[in-house]
């Protein structure tokens, strides 16, 4: 297997690989390049957008800044929306569905370091080449999710369709689908349900 095999397959890599480094840093300066544009430049936006995140659906809008570890290993299904500061460190795939909402400073991050650090710590190849064991496990988030401000994903994850991530969670466990979570750790606070249309709520009209 090739290192980027092993990094998308969830097994222990060397993130200092050639073809990895390579990667990162074009995934990292194309954010750069869409975070230097203002929203009222939509064809060089489209354009970064289309090398940055290859796989991502019609209708789906960053407001910038952005942060991609790679990009390509990041899905977005169409007519999604992001705020501010969102992050995706996709050493594992990331795969959002339509119509999914992030707030502000929300991260999805599939990284995992070992617990002990005699395993963390850099280590240092002949050469001089620093790296570390590291491995990943990817995250799912289904169509017609909305992620509230804060929100922090980690590896392993899958969110149902239909929920609510209430601001500032740490989301470590699956989320099923249809459900309003929030909390460090986030857990299931209820089902969501016709009761909570805006329709019943007089206050709003």
């Amino acid at each position: 297997m090739t290192e980027k095999e092993k990094m998308l397959s969830g097994k222990i890599y060397d993130g200092s690989d050639k073809e990895l480094c390579e990667l990162r840093i074009k995934a990292h300066k194309l954010s750069a390049r869409y975070n230097s544009t203002s929203e009222d430049e939509e064809a060089v936006r489209s354009a970064v957008l289309k090398e940055l995140l290859p796989n991502c659906g019609k209708g789906t809008y960053l407001q910038g800044p952005v942060y991609f570890d790679y990009g390509v290993f990041t899905v977005f299904g169409e007519n999604c929306y992001a705020n501010f500061n969102l992050t995706v460190l996709d050493t594992c795939p990331v795969t959002i569905g339509d119509n999914v909402f992030f707030g502000p400073n929300c991260t999805i991050a599939t990284p995992v370091h070992p617990l002990r650090w005699q395993e963390r710590n850099i280590k240092f190849k002949e050469d001089g080449t620093a790296y570390d064991d590291e491995y990943g496990k990817p995250v799912k988030i289904g169509s017609n999710c909305w992620i509230a401000s804060n929100v922090v994903i980690n590896g392993g994850v899958t969110i149902g369709e239909g929920c609510v991530i209430g601001s500032g969670s740490v989301v470590t466990k699956d989320i099923p689908p249809n459900s309003f979570a929030a909390g460090n750790p986030c857990r299931v606070i209820r089902e969501i349900t016709e009761e909570d249309s805006i329709k019943y709520k007089e206050s709003l009209f």
